[in-house]
């Protein structure tokens, strides 16, 4: 399993990096079977949103941590490095450019996107 991090460099530009997530095999507690299992990742809750109207192209940083979880509709993201990634349903992203230059968010077609926020502690 992996996701995509956004983040600020030295300089205040924004990148992406791919991330394996490290993962071990468990045994089930209740059936013959196993999977493999990431540590826990501690948040502070959950939020649910929908994009029910885009904002404008202007970048911007995240508010805070946060892994996104994409559910519906697809969204391009640019970081301040002018490289560009699409994102639909599935994909994870985690932001942690909350300084710097930021990124943009752009919808991909018609559908309205649907994601979840999830805050990291700190």
């Amino acid at each position: 399993m992996r996701y995509t991090r956004v983040y600020t460099d030295e300089h205040g530009e924004s990148h992406f990096e791919d991330v394996e997530v490290p993962t071990t095999l468990e045994p089930s507690s209740f059936s013959a079977g196993a999977w493999l299992i990431s540590e826990l990742y501690p948040v502070t809750g959950i939020l649910f949103r929908r994009v029910t109207q885009e904002h404008g192209n202007e970048p911007h940083t995240a508010p805070r941590r946060q892994f996104i979880v994409h559910l519906a509709g697809e969204a391009e993201i640019e970081t301040s490095d002018g490289e560009r990634r699409r994102f639909g349903p599935g994909s994870v992203l985690l932001v942690e450019d909350t300084t710097g230059k930021g990124h943009t968010t752009r919808r991909v077609g018609d559908t309205i996107r649907d994601t979840l926020f999830l805050p990291l502690a700190e």
